[in-house]
């Protein structure tokens, strides 16, 4: 398991992740093309993954699709994204994902932004 893999901890397929979302995966392709959602290939197989903390209650956290649009304009590629969003940022506290679950959209984005300058 690679760095970025043990940073986000639990990962989901993407048959995973439609199951959870009640969706077809053709659906979940669709998110993740809309840019609603972020996968990664990991472990040995390298199957294309989303990380779990991404969804909630049965759909993808409202705050992502925004957020990632905003590290997809500093510039971020995919593993970049998932690396920013997982790792703890003492000045939160805490990491961006779980800030994002908590509703902290606002701060999250306005972080983000810094980030392109």
């Amino acid at each position: 398991m690679n760095e970025l893999e043990e940073l986000v901890g639990d990962w989901l397929t993407l048959p995973d992740a439609a199951e959870q979302l009640g969706l077809s995966v053709t659906k979940v392709h669709s998110l993740l093309e809309e840019r609603a959602l972020v996968a990664l290939r990991i472990g040995e197989r390298k199957v294309r993954s989303i990380p779990a903390a991404f969804l909630a209650d049965g759909a993808v956290l409202d705050s992502l699709k925004g957020t990632i649009s905003v590290l997809v304009d500093a510039g971020f590629k995919d593993d970049e994204m998932v690396r920013w969003l997982f790792t703890p940022d003492e000045t939160l506290p805490g990491r961006p994902v779980d800030a994002l679950r908590e509703g902290r959209k606002t701060e999250i984005r306005r972080r983000a932004q810094a980030l392109a300058w």
